[in-house]
């Protein structure tokens, strides 16, 4: 039997209830019930294909068109909310609005669902950009990362994966990895002991090139800040450091770029010859 379509419930009101919610949510981040917002239509088709819960898809007149290219994924049980280009511009947070966004709940990750079979965990210390945290992600899913730890260094938090920028940098990414936001550092680096992992810290000053070390195992990655690494504390704990070799009048790479060619070169070392 076919499923019977959703019913669209048209808001006129910039004070509705909806709009209050989906303004908050994509201009400051997950609310306080773990609720997310995702702007565009390959964010909120890449929600509806990982089976999140979606408590509403809210979509503008003139883009009613994507909502054909969803249609296998929605229901008589899907909350769905169509109202003004206008007013949908002043709830987006892109510049150029595509004209649908979603209300969603992420899944839970447990520390166990990161440390499952041979891991590799990529642990962000501190890191504050948005577009690097969502860039992180979607090269730690690609180079086959077990799943990503946020966490504070001192006073500096790591922007939060579920943030907009970050959830739109990483392509969906945010919304399949395991993920474990806001761990305290101490806790997560722990955990991983605990668990068996071999910690590697990244280094811009002394460590082991990333090929000459033994990425094969189950280990623990660490990226530090973009302007000043990980804590020298923090540094110490680990089993080693990393160095990527850089050419001459070359300080440092971007955090993301970092932490995407270690990614490749633990792929690369755990790939079959």
């Amino acid at each position: 039997m076919k499923p019977r379509p959703p019913h669209v419930e048209n808001i006129s009101s910039r004070e509705n209830r909806w709009l209050v919610r989906f303004r908050a949510v994509l201009h400051r981040g997950p609310l306080d019930d773990g609720t997310v917002g995702l702007e565009g239509a390959h964010l909120v088709e890449e929600a509806l294909r990982s089976r999140l819960g979606i408590e509403a898809i809210l979509v503008r007149q003139s883009a009613a068109g994507h909502l054909d290219r969803l249609a296998v994924y929605l229901d008589s049980s899907t909350r769905l909310l169509r109202t003004s280009d206008r007013l949908f511009a002043a709830v987006a947070a892109t510049e150029s609005p595509q004209g649908i966004a979603a209300l969603a709940r992420p899944r839970i990750s447990s520390f166990d669902d990161l440390v499952r079979g041979l891991p590799l965990v990529l642990v962000l210390v501190g890191i504050q950009d948005p577009g690097n945290v969502g860039t992180i992600l979607r090269s730690a899913e690609a180079f086959g990362a077990s799943g990503v730890i946020t966490c504070a260094a001192g006073s500096i938090g790591t922007a939060h994966p579920y943030s907009p920028k970050a959830l739109r940098a990483s392509a969906g990414s945010a919304l399949r990895l395991p993920l474990l936001p806001g761990l305290s550092i101490s806790i997560a680096l722990a955990q991983l002991r605990v668990a068996g992992l071999r910690l590697y810290a990244t280094s811009v000053s002394e460590g082991t090139p990333p090929a000459s070390a033994d990425l094969r195992s189950s280990s623990a990655i660490l990226i530090g800040n973009e302007g000043a690494g990980l804590p020298p504390e923090v540094e110490r704990s680990c089993d080693a450091l990393l160095r990527i070799p850089l050419a001459a009048g070359v300080n440092s790479l971007n955090a993301a770029v970092a932490a995407s060619v270690l990614l490749y070169e633990s792929s690369r070392q755990r790939s079959p010859s």
